[in-house]
This record gives C-alpha cells, structure tokens and sequence, in this order.
C-alpha cells in the first residue's frame, strides 16, 4: 500500500469515479468494534458533506476501508489525507491514544466509463462475504451502497 509506484502518475480529476483501499497501520483489526466504525463513517459523511465527495459504497472491513466515490473537488490526494487526518484525530482521542492509525498510501483505481458503477459497488459489499465475514450480501452491518441490493 504504501509502494511509491502507487504515487507515479497518480491522476485525480472532479467528476472522475475511484474505488479506493486503505488500510490499517500494521493491519490492526480497528474496525472489529462498531464505536470505532461509527467514528470511520462520521467522518466518510463529513467529506462529503464539505463537498469532496459523492460516496457510492463502501464497506469498512476490521482492517481497511473499501470505498467507491466521485470525486467533487480538490485532489484525490487531499480527500484521503482528510479522511485519514479526520479520523485518526478522532479514534485517537476515543481510544486515549497516539500514533498513526493508517498505513501510508492507498489504493486507487479510477472507475473508466465503460465499467459498470453498480458491479463495482456490487464487488466492494461483497468483501465481507469473500472472507467469511457475512453469509450473503447485504448481512455485513458496516456497508452502505447507493443502489438496492
């Protein structure tokens, strides 16, 4: 994840959609409690509120974050350093804590027209079901999607 090849030729633009990862600093199962996803989702629906984002889906997993989104303004780059930032303030004053909570870098993958919005929400709710977590989509609590199941 956090591989500077990820950072060569990074190209963010508003109106582009992106499916984004990231994950825990050293892949800590966070996200295993509830109170600290809330925190996660809080802060999802600040970005968007504050006008960075449209959020799609996303799915918060015990230790990293799947999350398909049209970018509105700014970078790529700034939307995810808020959202790490926002949080990690936040979960570190919940817990009592100092220290990173996210790796460095994330994953990106810019949505190209031709590829089906729905199926990649579809994939991203179906991580949970993929490692055992949840039997069938739509089971797992800590997902949302734009679309119905």
């Amino acid at each position: 994840m956090a591989s500077p090849r990820l950072r060569y030729g990074r190209y963010s633009r508003s109106g582009n959609v992106y499916s984004l990862t990231t994950a825990t600093h050293g892949r800590a199962p966070l996200f295993a409690d509830a109170a600290n996803v809330a925190v996660l989702v809080d802060t999802l629906r600040f970005i968007e509120r504050n006008g960075f984002s449209h959020s799609l889906a996303w799915v918060v997993m015990p230790d990293h974050l799947h999350w398909l989104m049209e970018l509105q303004k700014g970078t790529l780059a700034e939307c995810m350093a808020l959202l790490k930032s926002r949080s990690s303030r936040l979960l570190n004053r919940q817990l009592g804590q100092k220290g990173p909570l996210w790796q460095h870098g994330y994953h990106d993958h810019a949505v190209r027209t031709d590829e089906s919005l729905h199926e990649k929400a579809m994939y991203i709710l179906a991580n949970p079901v993929r490692a055992g977590l949840a039997s069938e989509l739509g089971e797992y609590p800590h997902a949302w999607c734009r679309w119905p199941l």
